[in-house]
């Protein structure tokens, strides 16, 4: 079977790599030249709304899926009307405007922060008055990675707050205290069967995911359960076929809706090592209509990302069960370009490698 993603950064290599594993032939679209996937599969140079371009994804594809969220919808509906797109446009639409994102999550009963809507200044300075301070001014399309954020902490700050973020629609969301952030990673097959990871624990610095921990420690099975239900609703809404991360901030035993990413995501890298069924594999059997598989952990494991540099790979490897993944990609300052899996067999000996990994980590 012949498979498109549209993308072709590290996360369509990861797909790519899978595909292999299950015989499918899998091409991607990315409009660089040397892209991260064009490494190891063949790969169209294009921009991902350039028609042309897209009809030869679509005329080498049995099915199309895409490797991030940001895709325009159109280059989607295009794409679907000559083969089928998993997950669909409907799924782009709802993750790519966190005003949707939150009405989404409204309508299913899945509690969030409070937030308003912030069009221009004076509608920023209305939403200050109704959801109070400190809270996070948000671009509502194309942040990522703290990108198109400002901690707002002073109503004076508000045109400062508004200026950072290029004077565009936004939401302003109270910020939450909360114990730590979490991510559940579902997938759902065409017959809509959905299988859920265990929740994982993320700690991100500068807005960049940093570490996580899977399974997250100390996670309940009502707190299991809760966020497997909140994925469950989330792709039986949108019809979805795929995997898809739902990141939550954990406030005691509840647990708030943050964010919908519509594919892969950085908080399930550990599954490649640390689970049965990784994370892309189980994308690939989703998208092309084949069985899900178990999405149980072998063990405790975590996953560190490596931004901006990449260390010694004997240094890393010489710590027992780790695993360097490297991307292919140019070092250069905030730029994801590798990671490290790490395994154990307790929770106790994962501390004792994560110790030994961290100072190994460069910083750039």
């Amino acid at each position: 079977m012949r498979v498109g993603i549209v993308g072709g950064g590290q996360l369509g290599r990861m797909l790519a790599l899978a595909g292999h594993q299950l015989g499918l032939v899998c091409t991607t679209l990315d409009p660089a030249e040397g892209s991260a996937a064009s490494q190891v599969a063949p790969s169209i140079v294009g921009a991902y709304d350039d028609r042309p371009a897209l009809a030869s994804l679509a005329e080498t594809s049995d099915v199309v899926t895409y490797e991030f969220e940001n895709v325009p919808v159109e280059a989607a509906r295009f794409l679907a009307a000559q083969v089928p797109v998993r997950p669909g446009p409907q799924a782009l639409e709802a993750a790519q405007d966190r005003l949707n994102e939150k009405a989404l999550f409204g309508e299913l009963g899945i509690p969030t922060a409070p937030f308003a809507p912030v069009d221009d200044l004076a509608s920023l300075e209305d939403a200050i008055e109704r959801v109070g301070l400190p809270a996070v001014l948000k671009t509502r399309r194309l942040g990522y990675d703290g990108k198109g954020q400002f901690v707002l902490l002073d109503p004076v700050r508000a045109e400062d707050a508004w200026r950072a973020v290029g004077e565009r629609p936004s939401i302003l969301e109270a910020k939450v205290a909360f114990s730590r952030e979490v991510s559940v990673l579902a997938a759902r097959g065409l017959e809509g069967d959905v299988v859920a990871y265990p929740l994982v624990e993320n700690r991100h610095r500068e807005g960049i995911l940093r570490l996580s921990l899977a399974p997250a420690p100390e996670a309940t099975p009502a707190l299991q359960a809760r966020a497997e239900g909140f994925a469950r609703a989330v792709l039986e809404r949108l019809d979805y076929v795929g995997v898809i991360a739902i990141e939550l901030f954990q406030v005691g035993e509840e647990l708030l809706g943050n964010e919908i990413a519509p594919r892969v995501h950085n908080s399930g890298h550990w599954t490649i090592e640390g689970a049965t069924t990784s994370q892309f594999e189980q994308h690939l059997r989703a998208v092309c209509g084949l069985p899900l598989g178990e999405a149980t952990a072998r063990g405790p494991s975590a996953m560190v990302n490596l931004i901006g540099a990449l260390p010694d790979p004997a240094d890393v490897l010489a710590v027992p069960g780790a695993r360097l993944h490297r991307y292919g990609k140019a070092p250069r300052p905030g730029r994801k370009v590798g990671h490290v899996t790490i395994t154990a067999p307790t929770r106790e000996a994962l501390e004792e490698r994560l110790a030994r990994l961290l100072p190994l980590i460069p910083e750039a």
